[in-house]
């Protein structure tokens, strides 16, 4: 009977250390995750073209940011050129705009390039790490990231429903998604869509 209970013993003790290992792997791999899907404390958000370190949630204290995901090769962030000009200029007052680069291959002078080819006047940041691109949850070019003064996350996804698919454009975009969601959350409101899929290239494409 004795032998049985130690047996007994044993193996309770056996599973309950094996329930303890498995435990502590999920909390490391959760804390693991957790660390590659949002940028630490103190983390650099991203780099402007000089190379320097720019969190551009805080270089504007009090008013909502617009990133805009876009790269040099992708035709259709290209063609968004002129309106992602026109919403910045009309939204000054109440947003900060700043162009993205998520792409790890375009250098400064290729995205400096890129700018004067298309007259853009916006600062622009290169997001080598995908940090940008994980906190506002972009997963294509051209896609927008609207973030409110408290630099919650409020709209992210298509500028307009210009493009149906990917080479099919309507002549002009006739719902505008991007502009609500600034006027809306300017206005202390939620963006009645908080996301919505946009067309265009994809970032996981980026190597």
């Amino acid at each position: 009977m004795r032998a049985r209970m130690d047996r007994g013993t044993h193996s309770f003790a056996i599973r309950t250390f094996a329930i303890r290992i498995l435990m502590l792997a999920t909390f490391v791999g959760l804390g693991l995750w957790r660390s590659l899907a949002s940028p630490a404390p103190g983390q650099v958000a991203a780099v402007d073209l000089s190379g320097a370190p720019v969190d551009p949630l805080q270089a504007a204290p009090g008013k909502l940011v617009v990133l805009i995901f876009v790269r040099t090769d992708c035709p259709i962030s290209n063609r968004y050129a002129p309106t992602i000009q026109h919403l910045s200029a009309k939204h000054a007052g109440k947003a900060s705009f700043w162009l993205v680069y998520p792409d790890r291959a375009e250098s400064a002078e290729a995205i400096r390039k890129h700018q004067r080819d298309f007259g853009y006047r916006l600062p622009a940041l290169r997001d080598t790490h995908y940090t940008l691109v994980r906190e506002s949850r972009a997963q294509i070019t051209p896609e927008a990231a609207v973030f409110a003064a408290n630099h919650r996350l409020v709209y992210h996804g298509r500028i307009d429903n210009l493009y149906e698919d990917f080479g099919r454009a309507r002549t002009a975009a006739t719902t505008h998604e991007l502009d609500d969601a600034i006027l809306a959350a300017s206005n202390g409101k939620t963006p009645a869509a908080d996301s919505v899929s946009a067309v265009g290239c994809y970032i996981s494409d980026l190597k």
